[in-house]
């Protein structure tokens, strides 16, 4: 029998040459979403790091992480919504195993 929800870690990297307030409109876009879909779990702002590599000429970026539960569909979407999201430097999704 397949699981009807399964247990995520997202992390995304934000550009830090956002405003403060474009950056928690960001986050907060982004945790609605995550309930609306799902089950918020942990979130962590991490703030500004220095990246391990520049991208597009930019050494760092404003990290959160978060860790959800949601139906197995619902990543794929999330994916999409950081990949068409100006402000989003990178974001990874995996399955947690706890």
């Amino acid at each position: 029998m397949a699981k009807t929800t399964e247990k995520y870690e997202c992390m995304y990297i934000l550009n830090p040459n956002l405003t403060e307030e474009e950056t928690a409109a960001l986050v907060e876009k982004f945790k609605a979403l995550i309930e609306a879909n799902g089950t918020l779990d942990e979130m962590e702002e991490m703030g500004k790091r220095k990246l391990a590599y520049e991208i597009n000429f930019i050494s760092e970026g404003y990290y959160v992480l978060v860790k959800f539960t949601s139906g197995p569909a619902f990543p794929a979407e999330l994916d999409r919504v950081f990949g068409i999201t100006d402000g989003v430097m990178r974001s990874m999704i995996t399955l947690r195993y706890e």
